[in-house]
């Protein structure tokens, strides 16, 4: 196998890494703040967390385009700082990666926190116990299956991420090429070859990360 082959690998490893881990701690945060919590527009932002399991991946990928494009203060403010624009770099399919793993990790996550008794965390609190201790201490402890579930099912779909990624990151080939989108490539020139070799590291690498959940969660 050439260094062609490998690159998209190597790509979606890093791009799934980075955006799994990063979602792994926004995810878990965000759970926590909004488990077994009602607020004015409560439901609003939770259906904003979860709009992108449910959006075409095409809509998300022109979502960002508009939102971090040379026009946006966003897009600017990113240019004036590293001197280029954002879209079609490698960072641009972490920040889509990001936003569409990050429903899974916080829905996967505020499930384990709203299982949590209340009166073990207020006991804790009545011991004496800061909202930190509590968090590190009771509640992710007490939710750890459920969110180590979600930081695999992130890591995931991230790696499989192709739709926004294509769009907002492009398909530079050892910079932003994906394998989904290294696949796609091959399918349309026609070697097959090529294109099977990556389907079948990510089916294993997929059925892997499922087998962890199952056995996680029982």
């Amino acid at each position: 196998m050439t260094a062609d082959f490998w690159l998209p690998v190597k790509i979606s490893i890093q791009v799934a890494a980075i955006s799994g881990l990063a979602v792994f701690c926004i995810g878990t945060m965000a759970a926590r703040l909004m488990a077994n919590k009602k607020f004015r527009g409560s439901i609003l932002l939770e259906t904003l967390f979860l709009l992108p399991l449910v959006l075409p991946p095409s809509v998300v990928g022109f979502l960002l385009i508009i939102f971090f494009g040379k026009n946006s203060p966003a897009g600017q403010g990113i240019e004036w700082l590293f001197h280029q624009p954002i879209i079609f770099t490698w960072a641009a399919a972490v920040i889509a990666s990001i936003v569409v793993a990050f429903p899974l990790m916080y829905q996967s996550a505020k499930t384990g926190f709203a299982g949590i008794d209340s009166d073990i965390e207020n006991a804790a609190r009545v011991d004496g116990a800061n909202e930190y201790k509590v968090f590190i201490f009771i509640s992710v402890p007490l939710a750890i299956k459920s969110i180590i579930s979600g930081g695999i099912l992130s890591f995931a779909r991230a790696l499989g991420e192709f739709g926004a990624t294509l769009m907002f990151a492009g398909n530079i080939p050892g910079r932003t090429q994906t394998m989904p989108t290294a696949i796609y490539m091959a399918i349309d020139s026609g070697n097959m070859e090529m294109a099977w070799m990556w389907v079948g590291i990510m089916i294993v690498i997929s059925f892997i990360m499922l087998l962890a959940v199952h056995i996680i969660k029982d």
